[in-house]
């Protein structure tokens, strides 16, 4: 049957069935039953073609029934001409054999219900149920062939009893053949004439049982209402054993089973028993085998149990119904004896449809049957609709309370397909429409294709050559549309299940989406209607009207506080008409505002929607094809009216205009009742028949009836508007409509009311509102938030102007730091004046109740406040707007017409309007902007304010609270263009204490303003950045979004941070620094975003000139500073976003353009860049993305369009992509980022400002790490060292590199291993990256250079070992001859009875004697005396007398100390006279003026000089020196002292002794230098008293260096001292040869004495090493680094206050970190002795352990090679020759001793002895090769020692002769270095950062050409390889310093901090523990 009518006739034929919003399908076959909405699943009858009753339970919106001269019976269809209904009644009572109830009135009952013949009813008409015992004589009685007696015969009357089983029989007619024969269904068939259905219930004896048969064949191919109350009825009398489905073999499927369960539940299955039917006889064998062949039956039988039987179509075989009596026992037994009852059906079956309506309402009076039935169904109804709405939730998978958060993360799959899963349907829906895509309710569920092509298979006709059966025999639906979920059930599912916000959310969204909006709404749990008022708050709408006077007005107001008419739209009855779609033409035509039956997502099931009121407002544009002239809310009323008179109630109460749609009704129908209320009723009335063809007519005043039948829609449509306007005109009865009424309302349930913690926020929020009621738009910031309004603006001027020297005040006058002192001190002040403003009771309320954690009262308090607050400004906003419009437009014309003067005036006045209208702007960012300056005042004054009643530090908390949340926290002041760091910081550090230090990516979005930066970001994540025209983003805001959990799997951080910005070239900024102003918000996002998002608006040419100029330059600013972003392009509002070759030409000129604006942006950057290519990866193919314009037509009733939404997804997916590949950064690292980033756009040069904290950070670790690995390999090279030095010792004089490096190999690979750990696994690897490089070459070079370092000294021993060949010859064979004569001599004497002092004198006669005759001939090696050689070598080149007169006076020995060197100087310009002019008189002289010590210095001073501006006056003669000139000759004394001291440390004199060259070498390369350095003196040249001086200092300490090594070479190679120390020893010897020991036992006593100073050297050498690692764990400050060990330095000195230590540190840094070390190690000698003695002991116990295990060894090598003495020393030697340093060959003989086990004896007892001495010693570290602090020292001291030429600052790098330039954190102020005022004597206290910011100049290299200090590098090359960042980084450390030893300095430099030096009286506030906490705070704890 076709479907409807053409598109311009509407249906009206009054047989319809259903709500348009739910059903698509409108064919005859696609009749349902009316209970199968609320199943989980839903299912459509195709078997045969049948009729419905004119009741149903759907709308008329849902389903367009076929006329009724198209309905057709199934018995006569084939063979009649179709009949109407009325006919075919008539029909069916002339004929004979019509029986439509039972005969015979004891055996078997009929139940027949049957539809009235008249078409314009609504009712049925319900015919009688019949049950057992009732009497209808006019039917008859039972036929003569039934045998009542035999099997399967009917029970006589008198045989009745009550039945031993009752089974309900269904399936198909087909399958069974009715008969009399047929013993289980008889011969009576179901009679479905005259469109009614008819029941048997038979009791039969089957198989000796009296069973009770309902036989309902046939009923499953049905969609009859009257079914369902049969059904209810036989379940309500019967107990039923089984149900029995019969079926042909081939044609089961699941929606037989489907239809089971959905009639009488799940349950119902457990009952079920399949019976297949044969036609013949050999077809039963094949049925076995068909069953385990087909897999799709197989699991269809399994839902079943498995339950089946087979038996012959005509069912007349007793064995086989004796089976299935048998199986249904068994199946009793099997169900524990319990049969299917009432209660399973009545509390457990699925329900069918939302919009069953009930018996009682529609079965006509008097029927008093039917109205049982309709009653108890009634009563089950709530039950029914509460189970099949969790059945809907649980299909979805929609589990406990959706927030919002759920929702607002990115997710796996695309949201852009059209189809998915059935559960992920509330997903998508969700995602979708956060992404404004209006298609989320046309989404289809994905098919089955499986299912879908067995179905397929399953409905081939049998014969495939009829034609006709083929064309019009019924074929089954698909099943997944049979199975498809309506998508408003999935859209009010979600809604039931969403927590208040995300309801909020979902229906501000889909107002944007231009959909009707849930204003009453059924609760599926309690049926109590809800009116979800919360979820209006946030929508507004905005139109234009016309007024009276023909001005056009706009408005813009909350919908729920504008007040408009309201049209009603309801129905009565079933009607064909689609409600819902005639609503559309009334307000859209072109957008579905009503979801109706004809919109995708549609199915012909629906759950949720029965009795919802939704509401759509039509706003008009004040245009001509304005539909109305004014705003109107359409409310429509979906589902009978008659069936919820409590939304009826409520909407004709309050609606304008009545718009009833009425089938054709009787007079006594209950809905006539209600429609003639309504008639009498002043409002209009519009009826709509759907059964007329009239057209408009107007019955009474404000009547109208309009026909749809047949008609032209459009003309329908335009008498249905022209209708409503008239009633809407009649101002009598025309009220208008307010949405905050509807909760007047007592039947209903309103959300805001019922919710208490919603209450309690809107009470807390209007109690903050109360406090502004009758203030002044533009004077409540002021009043309430006073902290954020002129104070704080100041507040951000004066930082600017202290970043900025050339701003404000800051150039006047030359002291810039008094300047910035005093900015600085300006500042405090006004953090002290917000710190002591009162704190408003605005705020109060605000802060009490952030701090009220309890449920959701704080959320909805902030919601609320916002709500609240956008309605308080909306008002004066709107009007401020449309003045500034008005004033701006005057300006333009002023402009055109060039009249200056009038445009000036303008232009003041457009600016006032401006400033009123950023006053007036008032919201919760400014609230908490509030909140953040009270933070910033409190923190920066340490104190609480006053009216605070808790502690201020706990406010950044409540910020991080709200984030998490998903509020935007402000991250740039939009007003002030301004970052308050303090407030952003604090508030991200709490969010890292409340998450964790998560990683984040950060995406940002720059544009022009208002080009849909913040619409685009809201859609794509779901975020809440503010969007209107009236509050465009101002500043920067961030928010966070959680990654789900799928997406972690697949990205590497756990939130997306998203940074909305304000608009470049904002409108606000008009006549002010826009461009400034726009750069810097360019690099500040840019720089902060892992990807930063273009937004291009339009195809504006130059508007997109101005935005790319502006973004190349923050780029290329970026790749300057080192940071990498990505970027990606959104040109939006193309108009054709589908032309491939438009968008190709697109990018080709973006392209161009991007090249372009690259070379202008390089020059000003000064950047050699041509292409954008250059500055950042970029593919123009990939990286652009094309948008089309964000409304689907024009607003304000357009929806958005859904290519905008497609675009959204795409980009969206592009980001994600690229973020895989990112690691994201930290919030830590974000929070360092925002603070480099914006301390460095505060300076001028934003380049040279910056500074990286983050890898500053990361790098400081690393160095810490370096000096790990360094010191690993130096530890690990000097225990080589040692043991090389004890092989080369014991005779081993050949070692190779390869030796070296393999035994560092393990030490290396260890190293290597910590360092691919430190840049692979490390949390920063992505940052430490860029310098692994750099450090594995500098590892591997150290490696190298320790190797070949190490080589280089064993070399060198080895040559000595050489040298000393013959030495060490003599001494054996002098210690030999020793040994033998002092035996010898104790033999001689043992017997004689000499006494010990005859035998002592004895001895030493002979030991003279013995030592004479040995060294005679020896040269005597004599002491020395250097200083006779000094002055002799000194004599012999330079004056006698000046060389005699600089040794009196003893100047030199400061010479290192000095202050100024003026006596040294000889200015050029006064060299006419010679130099031997200026002879000793001078010198003389210079020696007055120092008579008085290190000090005497002060009295004199060398003028540095430094100038601050140009123009100087130049000053006296005797002024005009340079700074230079004292750092120059200084610098020259420490490096020649630095350089000889290296000259003595490579000379030989320890090894060869001294000679008096070496004196001559440092002589010489003293005059040298000074030569060397007098040729490149411009200014002045050095007099001779200098070079003598300084020789004579360098001299003194040769002296002291060479007397030393001198000694140490008499001592190693004088054999007569040898000798006379050997003495002891040989009088011990000799002693126990007189008393008659044996040799073995003094030979053993002999080496034991040469193993203990052996073992004792090693012990030291190991311990120094061990000590030295230990020591840098337990002193901290040798745990790290150099740069650490500076901060315990300077805190050292802080604490000790001694003036002399610290000029020692600046000016010899290097010797003052070396005696730092060594008085720390001394001081750990001091505490820890005991420690110390317990690692010597340990490591002593260790190497003696060592060397008895030698023995032994030795003695049992000998002892298997029966070796003598000799031997046994030469194994014991080979096996220490890396632990000991000892002789190869022994001094002695001991071939003599032969009892090697005696030998070890004694030895090992003698060992023991000496061992326990050594453990009872005192530690001598001075013995050590190398003691702890000069290892030490050694490890920390290997560095650069460069120091800057302002303030002596020490360059932080850990290796000397690094590449790149020097740098330091911290710069000093640059007087304590000396550095004065030229002309003046004012020192400085100018610091390196605020200097080279400032606009002067210094005076370089003696130079009179001055240098701005921007352009430092220009002074030379020692300024050129300095790196100074401008900025305001001091230490409060060295302005405490000056002001503490101000005195000092001055007397030091003889100069004053006063004028342009004075001290600021702020620097003098410093206390000393200020100090040290400072240090601990830059420098690391």
């Amino acid at each position: 049957m076709d479907q409807g009518t053409d598109d311009d006739v509407m249906d009206t034929s009054p047989e319809s069935y259903g709500d348009s919003d739910d059903v698509m399908d409108t064919s005859p076959v696609s009749y349902r039953n009316p209970n199968d909405v609320n199943l989980p699943v839903t299912h459509q009858y195709t078997d045969d073609i049948i009729y419905k009753t004119h009741e149903t339970d759907q709308e008329a919106d849902d389903v367009l029934a076929p006329p009724p001269e198209t309905h057709q019976n199934p018995d006569n269809m084939m063979d009649s001409p179709p009949l109407t209904n009325s006919e075919k009644y008539k029909e069916n009572l002339n004929e004979d054999n019509f029986d439509p109830f039972v005969t015979d009135l004891t055996a078997k009952t009929e139940f027949q219900m049957q539809p009235t013949s008249a078409p314009a009813t609504s009712h049925d008409q319900d015919h009688g149920v019949k049950t057992h015992g009732s009497s209808n004589k006019a039917h008859g009685e039972y036929k003569d062939n039934v045998k009542p007696a035999e099997e399967g015969s009917n029970l006589k009357p008198d045989d009745h009893s009550d039945p031993d089983l009752t089974i309900a029989v269904f399936g198909s007619s087909d399958a069974v053949q009715f008969g009399c024969d047929n013993i289980l269904l008889g011969e009576k068939q179901l009679c479905h004439k005259n469109a009614e259905f008819s029941m048997i219930v038979q009791e039969r004896r089957i198989s000796e049982l009296c069973v009770s048969v309902i036989n309902m064949i046939g009923s499953h191919e049905t969609d009859f209402k009257p079914l369902d109350r049969v059904i209810g009825q036989v379940v309500n009398e019967n107990e039923i054993h089984a149900f029995i489905f019969v079926v042909r073999l081939g044609q089961l499927t699941d929606a037989d089973i489907e239809w089971l369960q959905r009639i009488f539940s799940d349950r119902v299955l457990s009952f079920v028993i399949i019976v297949f039917t044969y036609e013949r006889v050999e077809e039963c064998d094949t049925i076995i085998d068909d069953l385990k062949n087909n897999s799709v039956l197989e699991q269809l039988l399994e839902k079943c149990g498995g339950r089946y039987h087979t038996c012959s179509n005509i069912m007349n075989s007793q064995s086989e119904m004796r089976e299935l009596m048998d199986r249904i026992k068994r199946l009793f037994t099997d169900n524990n004896q319990q049969c299917y009852t009432r209660e399973m059906y009545t509390t457990l079956r699925d329900l069918q449809d939302s919009e069953y309506q009930s018996g009682a309402e529609t079965v006509s009076i008097g029927d008093t049957n039917a109205q049982t039935l309709g009653s108890l169904v009634q009563t089950d109804k709530a039950e029914k609709e509460k189970l099949g709405a969790e059945q809907i939730i649980d299909r979805l998978h929609l589990k406990g309370k959706l927030r919002t958060v759920d929702f607002l993360k990115p997710i796996v799959q695309s949201q852009s397909q059209e189809s998915c899963a059935e559960e992920e349907l509330a997903s998508v829906f969700l995602q979708k429409l956060m992404m404004m895509d209006y298609r989320a309710r046309y989404l289809k569920i994905i098919e089955n294709k499986e299912h879908h092509s067995q179905q397929k298979n399953n409905d081939s006709s049998e014969d495939d050559g009829d034609a006709f059966d083929s064309i019009f025999r019924e074929t089954a639906k698909p099943s997944d549309e049979t199975y498809a979920v309506h998508m408003m059930d999935v859209q009010m599912a979600v809604f039931h299940c969403a927590d208040s916000f995300l309801k909020q959310l979902m229906v501000t969204k889909l107002s944007q989406c231009q959909y009707a909006l849930p204003l009453l709404v059924p609760n599926p749990s309690t049926q109590q209607i809800e009116f979800p008022l919360w979820t209006f708050r946030q929508i507004n709408k905005s139109w234009k009207t016309t007024d009276d006077t023909g001005q056009i007005c706009s408005k813009f107001l909350p919908v729920y506080k504008a007040e408009t008419p309201m049209v009603a739209f309801f129905r009565f009855g079933q009607v064909s008409s689609s409600k819902s779609q005639l609503m559309n033409s009334l307000i859209n035509e072109k957008h579905n505002t009503f979801f109706h039956r004809n919109c995708p997502g549609s199915s012909r099931t629906r759950v949720l929607m029965d009795g919802v009121v939704e509401i759509a407002w039509y706003c008009p544009s004040g245009g001509k094809t304005d539909r109305f002239t004014h705003c109107v809310a359409f409310c429509n009323l979906h589902g009978d009216a008659g069936a919820h008179d409590t939304q009826l109630d409520i909407l004709t109460e309050m609606a304008s205009v009545n718009v009833a749609i009425l089938p054709q009704l009787n007079k006594k129908d209950k809905s006539m009742t209600k429609i003639q209320t309504f008639y009498k009723d002043s409002k209009p009335l519009i009826c709509l028949l759907t059964d007329s063809d009239s057209f408009l007519t107007e019955m009474r005043e404000g009547k109208y009836k309009i026909g749809l039948k047949g008609r032209n829609q459009s003309v329908v449509f335009e008498e249905i508007r022209r209708a409503i306007n008239n009633g809407l005109l009649s101002t009598e009865s025309c009220s208008f409509f307010k949405l905050e009424d509807v909760s007047k309302d007592n039947d209903i349930r309103v959300d805001e009311v019922e919710d208490d913690d919603c209450r309690k926020g809107k009470e807390a929020a209007q109690q903050m509102m109360s406090l502004l009621e009758d203030k002044d738009m533009t004077e409540i910031k002021e009043s309430f938030l006073p902290c954020q309004g002129n104070l704080w603006h100041q507040w951000c001027q004066k930082n600017k102007e202290l970043h900025r020297p050339t701003l404000g005040e800051l150039h006047k006058g030359s002291n810039i730091e008094k300047n910035k002192s005093s900015k600085k001190s300006e500042m405090l002040k006004i953090r002290e004046q917000q710190q002591t403003s009162d704190l408003s009771q605005f705020i109060k309320i605000f802060i009490q109740k952030l701090n009220s954690p309890v449920g959701n009262e704080v959320a909805y308090f902030l919601k609320w406040l916002g709500i609240l607050l956008d309605n308080y400004t909306t008002e004066s906003l709107s009007a401020l707007l449309h003045e500034y419009d008005e004033k701006w437009s005057t300006v333009l014309n002023l402009k055109k017409k060039q009249d200056k003067s009038k445009q000036m005036s303008a232009q003041v006045e457009l600016e006032r309007v401006s400033a009123k209208l950023q006053a007036a702007t008032f919201g919760l960012e400014h609230i908490l902007r509030e909140i953040g300056q009270i933070y910033e005042s409190c923190s920066s004054v340490k104190k609480n304010k006053k009216d605070l009643k808790f502690n201020f530090s706990s406010l950044p908390s409540l910020a991080a609270e709200m984030m998490i949340s998903g509020f935007p926290l402000e991250l740039m002041d939009g007003d002030a263009a301004h970052v308050p760091l303090i407030w952003v910081t604090a508030v991200l550090d709490a969010l890292i204490q409340k998450l964790g230090d998560k990683r984040v990516y950060v995406l940002s979005v720059l544009g022009i303003q208002s080009s849909g930066k913040s619409t685009m970001l809201n859609a794509m994540f779901g975020l809440q950045f503010a969007v209107s025209a009236g509050r465009c983003t101002r500043g920067a805001f961030m928010q966070l979004v959680r990654v789900s959990k799928e997406m972690k799997a697949q990205l590497k951080f756990d939130y997306i941070l998203v940074v909305d910005t304000e608009g470049l070239r904002a409108l606000e900024l008009v006549g002010r620094s826009t461009r400034n102003h726009d750069n810097e918000m360019a690099t500040f996002v840019v720089g902060l975003g892992n990807m930063t998002l273009i937004n291009i608006f339009g195809e504006n040419t130059a508007e997109m000139q101005d935005i790319l100029q502006i973004v190349v330059q923050a780029f290329m600013r970026m790749k300057k500073i080192r940071l990498n972003p990505s970027c990606m392009f959104v040109h939006q509002n193309v108009s054709d976003v589908t032309a491939g070759e438009k968008n190709m030409e697109g990018r080709r000129r973006l392209q161009e353009k991007l090249d372009e604006m690259t070379k202008l942006a390089a020059k000003e950057e000064d950047c050699d860049k041509e292409f954008f290519s250059d500055i950042i990866a970029f593919d123009i193919q990939k990286d652009v993305k094309y948008f089309a314009q964000l409304w689907e037509g024009s607003p304000p009733m357009a929806p958005p369009n859904p290519d905008y939404s497609r675009n959204i997804q795409e980009l969206k997916d592009t980001i994600l992509s690229k973020a895989k590949k990112s690691n994201g950064i930290t919030l830590s690292q974000f929070r360092m980022r925002i603070n480099d980033l914006w301390n460095a756009l505060l300076n001028e040069n934003f380049v040279f400002s910056f500074k990286n904290t983050l890898e500053i950070a990361v790098y400081r670790q690393l160095e810490t790490k370096y000096s790990d690995w360094t010191f690993s390999l130096r530890s690990a090279m000097m225990t080589i060292e040692d043991k090389f030095y004890n092989r080369i010792a014991n005779g081993n004089i050949k070692v190779q590199e390869k030796d070296l490096l393999a035994e560092m190999r393990k030490t290396k690979e260890q190293v290597e291993k910590s360092m691919m750990s430190c840049f692979e696994e490390d949390k920063d690897k992505d940052i430490l990256c860029q310098w692994r490089g750099r450090f594995e070459i500098r590892i591997k070079d150290l490696h190298d250079d320790l190797v070949k370092g190490t080589k280089r000294k064993l070399d060198e021993a080895i040559e000595q070992k050489k040298a000393r060949e013959k030495l060490d010859q003599r001494r054996t064979e002098y210690e030999s001859k020793l040994f033998s004569r002092s035996k010898e001599l104790a033999l001689s004497l043992r017997n004689t009875g000499t006494d010990e002092h005859m035998l002592k004198e004895e001895f030493d006669t002979m030991w003279s004697k013995w030592v004479t005759e040995m060294t005679e001939g020896l040269p005597p090696l004599t002491d020395i005396n250097v200083w006779e050689d000094v002055t002799r070598i000194l004599h012999e080149n330079h004056e006698q007398s000046l060389v005699d007169e600089c040794l009196k006076q003893k100047v030199y020995e400061v010479i290192d100390r000095r202050s100024d060197y003026c006596g040294y100087i000889i200015l050029k310009k006064r060299l006419e006279r010679s130099d031997e002019a200026a002879s000793s008189a001078e010198a003389t002289e210079i020696s007055k003026k120092n008579k008085s010590g290190i000090f005497s210095q002060f009295g004199q001073k060398i003028m540095s000089g430094i100038s601050f501006f140009r123009g100087t006056q130049k000053p006296p003669e005797n002024m005009d020196l340079n700074a230079e000139l004292y750092y120059s000759i200084r610098d020259l004394t420490h490096k020649i002292i630095q350089e000889s001291k290296m000259i003595m440390k490579k000379s030989p004199v320890g090894t060869r002794g001294y000679n008096d060259s070496f004196v001559q070498e440092i002589t010489d390369y003293v005059k040298k230098s000074v030569q060397r350095h007098q040729s490149v003196s411009q200014k002045y040249t050095l007099k001779k008293e200098f070079t003598v001086d300084l020789s004579l200092y360098v001299c003194e300490i040769a002296r002291q260096t060479f007397t030393e090594l001198h000694k140490e070479f008499r001592e190693t190679n004088d054999l007569r001292l040898y000798l006379n120390k050997q003495k002891t020893e040989y009088w011990n010897i000799f002693k126990k040869y007189y008393k008659g020991a044996t040799t073995t036992t003094i030979l053993s006593e002999f080496i034991c004495s040469k193993l203990e100073q052996s073992i004792l050297q090693a012990v030291y050498n190991e311990t120094a090493i061990g000590l030295a690692a230990q020591m840098r764990s337990d002193i901290q400050a040798l745990r790290e680094n150099r740069p650490k060990l500076e901060k315990h330095i300077l805190r050292s000195l802080a604490e000790n206050e001694d003036f002399e230590q610290y000029i020692e540190y600046i000016i010899n840094p290097r010797e003052h970190f070396q005696q730092f070390i060594k008085n720390e190690v001394d001081r750990y000698f001091t505490k820890q002795n005991k420690q110390i003695q317990n690692i010597f002991k340990g490591n002593l116990k260790q190497k003696g352990q060592i060397v008895s295990n030698a023995v032994k060894a030795a003695t049992v090598e000998a002892k298997s090679q029966n070796g003598d003495g000799s031997m046994w020393f030469r194994c014991f030697t080979t096996t220490l020759r890396d632990e000991l340093q000892l002789t190869g060959n022994s001094c002695v003989d001991l071939s003599e001793i032969e009892d090697m086990d005696f030998l070890e004896n004694v030895l090992s007892k003698s060992l023991e002895k000496r061992m326990e001495n050594l453990q009872n010693c005192s530690i001598k570290m001075e013995n050590c090769r190398k003691g702890p602090d000069e290892i030490l020292i050694e490890h920390f001291c290997q560095c650069c020692w460069v120091q800057c030429p302002f303030c002596k600052a020490i360059c932080t790098n850990t290796v000397e002769g690094h590449p790149g330039d020097h740098c330091v954190p911290f710069h000093r102020n640059i007087g304590l270095n000396g550095w004065f005022y030229r002309g003046t004597t004012n020192l400085s206290i100018a610091i390196c950062t605020t200097a080279v910011a400032s606009d002067r100049s210094f005076y370089p290299n003696s130079s009179d050409d001055t240098v701005p200090w921007k352009e430092y590098r220009k002074g030379g090359c020692k300024y050129a390889n300095w790196s100074i960042t401008p900025d305001n980084s001091d230490l409060p450390y060295w302005k405490w310093f000056v002001c503490r030893f101000q005195k000092d300095l001055e007397m030091y430099y003889s100069k004053t901090f006063q004028g342009y030096g004075e001290i600021p009286d702020e620097w003098k506030k410093y206390t000393i523990k200020e100090v040290l906490e400072s240090l601990d705070k830059y420098l690391g704890q």
